[in-house]
């Protein structure tokens, strides 16, 4: 038998592994947000004598009764430690349910509890690139309480807006020891917005009565979206190299200018990826590690090409794979000893082809955004708008197309056959 919430499960079973006297121990599993515990109920009995699917002893004998009167009355016990546990608004993980249940649970709610009860909660959620900005985050949290006030932890009601702010201007005048650079304006701003969404979890979880980001504005630097033109492109693709890792990463790159996928989805794909789209012809559908959306890509004749290079690649036959498996960290490596031999100024790095599917490729060659938006897999147009800005080459192209119109009247006819309406919409249309 089984007592469960959305969150919360408790059953009863023998541990098989511990066979004394014909007789198997008897032991509580309780779960809480998938997390498992076990406590032993100090009981035995022959596994004939144990209902299984209902997690009991089978009622044949009074003994047997007895005991599963016990379990029931345990089974209560813990439904209740978890509910006052609840309406006390308490962090509730396995080890603080065990804390409370055998009366060693701390009253208070810490900042570095709730942080370690997020980045638990999201682990099985999140992409682990995502989650380890967050331990990222985690870590300058404990140094800053270490270094400026001196302690291992704080309660959640000390955290205030000046708390926030004295945070803040730690990261920006943080100096690492190691060969890391200082915080970016950027980077700051990253690691107080993961800080924000923590405590948000302990705002929805009344865990805090007041916002402390209430007043707190977070300011990002905004920059040019970097690509290659199509010169820089040209120059990369038809550079012969004669070391073979430099040869892959190459066509990895190229791969990725002429779909827009990003370092995790291209090396996901797999053979299944490749079906016919709707026009007949060969099209890349799978999803966005990121944010799960669903990605779907015709295929240009220069990412065919690279598809079909790759199909007998022993290791991606091993592995399953469209492409064999590298590291991002030497992925970008070898695109710096690339950018080098190609005379490259650009900081060349994989994520840089995405940015030039977005713009050299497609914008700039007269692709709607909202296709673009589509195949990059953005949920919003907005983010496309941000990734894709469409460069100079293509804005003098079109107002010289509009040059043209204009000189031979407004779309190739006379102002006097059309309305005023007619006009200005068109003319809207051209901007």
């Amino acid at each position: 038998m089984e007592t469960r919430s959305n969150t919360f499960s408790v059953i009863f079973h023998l541990r098989k592994d511990r066979l004394q006297d014909e007789q198997l121990p008897i032991y509580a599993r309780i779960t809480i947000m998938r997390k498992r515990i076990e406590i032993a109920m100090k009981q035995k009995i022959k596994p004939d004598d144990w209902n299984e699917a209902k997690g009991m002893a089978k009622p044949k004998k009074e003994e047997f009764k007895i005991l599963n009167n016990y379990l029931e009355q345990m089974r209560a016990s813990y439904v209740d430690c978890y509910r006052e546990m609840t309406l006390k608004k308490k962090v509730i993980t396995t080890e603080t349910f065990r804390k409370a249940y055998y009366g060693e649970d701390d009253e208070d709610i810490t900042l570095i509890k709730l942080v370690t009860y997020h980045n638990q909660d999201m682990k099985d959620s999140i992409a682990w690139g995502t989650l380890k900005n967050y331990f990222t985050t985690q870590k300058y949290l404990q140094k800053f309480l270490r270094d400026r006030l001196r302690r291992s932890d704080i309660s959640l009601k000390d955290v205030n807006y000046k708390f926030v702010m004295d945070f803040e201007y730690f990261l920006k005048s943080f100096k690492p020891l190691d060969h890391h650079k200082p915080l970016s304006n950027n980077g700051v701003m990253k690691h107080m917005e993961r800080f924000r969404k923590m405590i948000n979890v302990a705002l929805k979880n009344e865990w805090m009565e007041k916002d402390p980001f209430r007043a707190y504005k977070i300011k990002f630097t905004k920059y040019e979206r970097g690509y290659l033109t199509e010169k820089e492109l040209e120059r990369i693709e038809v550079k012969s190299f004669n070391i073979e890792r430099l040869q892959f990463v190459r066509d990895l790159f190229i791969f990725s200018c002429y779909t827009g996928l990003a370092y995790t989805d291209a090396m996901n794909l797999n053979p299944t990826n490749l079906l016919r789209g709707i026009d007949g012809d060969q099209w890349i559908i799978t999803h966005r590690q990121k944010t799960a959306t669903s990605v779907k890509i015709p295929l240009l004749p220069k990412a065919k090409d690279i598809i079909e290079k790759y199909k007998n690649n022993p290791k991606s036959l091993a592995e399953g794979s469209l492409f064999p498996k590298i590291s991002n960290q030497r992925l970008n490596g070898y695109l710096k000893e690339m950018a080098d031999l190609c005379d490259i100024e650009k900081n060349l790095t994989f994520h840089l082809a995405r940015h030039t599917f977005a713009t050299t490729i497609t914008l700039s060659n007269g692709v709607p955004i909202e296709s673009v938006s589509k195949m990059l897999g953005h949920t919003k147009i907005t983010t496309t708008q941000v990734y894709a800005k469409v460069i100079e080459s293509k804005l003098s192209h079109d107002m010289q197309l509009l040059k043209q119109k204009l000189s031979k009247g407004l779309l190739g006819v006379t102002q006097q056959d059309m309305s005023y309406n007619d006009i200005k919409r068109q003319a809207d249309n051209l901007t």
